[in-house]
């Protein structure tokens, strides 16, 4: 098994990228770049036949007692085959009931089922647990533009993790404790690192060769009968921990609520238990309103306050930047651009673009703590703490 898995992810590693990268450099010099249909036949024959000799052996003698490392490995590169037949349309949900790959979706639902996640590839297998070789990580292509999405997101996330972890230590000292400059501090420059990830991929991303060339791998596709929608960057815990410890969106709102319930198994095990671990605290900003009429005045109330605001702010920045100026350059202009008939299936969480935008401006919304009044956000919470310590100044 171990043999079968190596050479698979040789392959996944080698001629996989070339022949995605040949057949996305054939449709981008089509006048009509959306459409794949009947370009590169022989190129998408080689890469599924190619690919489904490496899952017939595996499915053959499959077993998990690898450890989990290895089988969340191997889910991965059999997530970015089927990611790699979405992208080329030699499957699509919409018109199929089910996968015209059994094999493949027999051997992801055997592998997800053992370790507790999704069977299909998620954000984790190309971001934080893409493993390296002599300076390369996997990629479904060679373009450079690729590569900048995956490294820029990977930083972008490591950031948001490392303001996570700072977070939830605050919990165990409590909102009072004086050490809790140094954790608030680093929180709010860590948030400040994805902020500096995001105008990279602003500066320096092509807006076509990632709307028509690595947009599209992350599309949904069948896992035997089941449509799973695709893996999104924001497929990670950290991020949602800040929103929960943080009290700007709550488990307990019925939108909020429902995203953490569909993006739970697209997370790692460890992922799952600490977003579980943190619906269960007070968040900081309760913290602070409970003991604001008492303590308003206090030295080490004003410090935490205003170091919690801060970080709320550049939080607030990061949402802006990545809905107003990522979401809307990247994916919805060019989209604008498209004929009715290539808007089908657009987006990789499955709903049309005009309602996944909706969804992504709330999101955005209550992580600023925006003044909605069809929104229940933070804000006059927020307002109250500012107007607390202008108090005192």
């Amino acid at each position: 098994m171990r043999e079968r898995a190596d050479a698979f992810d040789r392959w996944i590693r080698t001629s996989f990228v070339e022949q995605n990268t040949a057949l996305e450099n054939l449709y981008f010099a089509q006048p009509h770049r959306a459409q794949v249909r009947g370009i590169g036949r022989e190129l998408k024959q080689q890469l599924r036949d190619e690919g489904h000799a490496h899952i017939v052996g595996l499915l053959q003698e499959v077993k998990v007692g690898d450890g989990f490392a290895a089988a969340f490995d191997l889910l991965g590169n059999v997530g970015m085959y089927l990611g790699a037949m979405r992208r080329h349309e030699l499957t699509n949900p919409a018109r199929e009931q089910r996968s015209p790959f059994p094999e493949a979706s027999a051997l992801a639902i055997h592998v997800a089922a053992s370790i507790g996640m999704v069977p299909r590839f998620v954000a984790a297998h190309l971001t934080t647990h893409n493993m390296a070789f002599a300076g390369a990580r996997k990629s479904f292509t060679a373009l450079s533009d690729e590569s900048l999405f995956i490294d820029e997101n990977t930083r972008g996330i490591l950031a948001f993790q490392k303001a996570a972890d700072a977070l939830i230590r605050i919990v165990p000292l409590g909102i009072s404790s004086p050490v809790n400059d140094v954790l608030f501090d680093t929180a709010k420059h860590a948030l400040a690192e994805a902020v500096q990830a995001n105008e990279r991929l602003l500066a320096q991303m092509d807006i076509d060769r990632f709307f028509f060339c690595v947009r599209p791998y992350y599309k949904p596709y069948r896992i035997g009968r089941q449509e799973y929608r695709g893996a999104n960057a924001g497929d990670f815990s950290g991020i949602n921990e800040i929103d929960l410890l943080l009290g700007l969106c709550r488990a307990s709102d019925p939108h909020y609520g429902q995203l953490l319930l569909d993006k739970m198994l697209f997370l790692r095990p460890e992922e799952q238990t600490r977003l579980r671990e943190c619906m269960s605290y007070r968040s900081l900003l309760d913290e602070l309103l409970a003991v604001a009429d008492d303590h308003a005045a206090a030295d080490w109330f004003q410090r935490n306050a205003r170091s919690f605001l801060e970080v709320c702010d550049v939080y607030a920045r990061t949402a802006r930047q990545h809905h107003d100026l990522l979401v809307k350059r990247f994916i919805e202009c060019p989209a604008g651009e498209l004929d009715e008939r290539d808007l089908e299936g657009l987006t990789s969480s499955g709903p049309p673009l005009p309602i996944l935008m909706r969804s992504l401006e709330m999101l955005r919304d209550l992580r600023a703590a925006a003044n909605r009044g069809d929104l229940s956000t933070r804000s006059a919470d927020l307002a109250k703490l500012r107007t607390l310590l202008g108090r005192q100044n």
